[in-house]
């Protein structure tokens, strides 16, 4: 299991797991997080943008130029924004801390 900790807008933290090979969006959904996902993960929106702590944005691939381009869309985007559907869980992210921007909103969930 790879644990991810949630920081919600409000500051709660909420704390998920899931496995290696997951995407990140896929465990943010599990746990309530407002990440709509539109795309489904085709990098075709910026819905499931987050803020990675910065300690550990060093652990993740790199952005593609897809992913930077959808990121130029979405709103509060920092330099550690990407895009939760771009990051695929392994052993190196356990403990991984995920900031969801205040500007995020699930329109699928009301």
């Amino acid at each position: 299991m790879v644990s991810v900790r949630f920081i919600c807008a409000d500051g709660a933290r909420v704390e998920a797991s899931g496995t290696a090979g997951q995407r990140l969006l896929e465990v943010g959904q599990a746990a309530g997080m407002p990440l709509e996902g539109t795309c489904e993960g085709q990098m075709a929106c910026s819905t499931c943008h987050v803020v990675i702590a910065d300690e550990w944005f060093g652990n993740l691939a790199p952005a593609s130029d897809d992913e930077e381009d959808m990121l130029d869309l979405a709103a509060g985007v920092c330099r550690t924004s990407r895009l939760s559907c771009q990051i695929v869980l392994d052993d190196a992210l356990d403990g991984i801390e995920v900031r969801i921007p205040g500007e995020a909103r699930d329109m699928q969930r009301g």
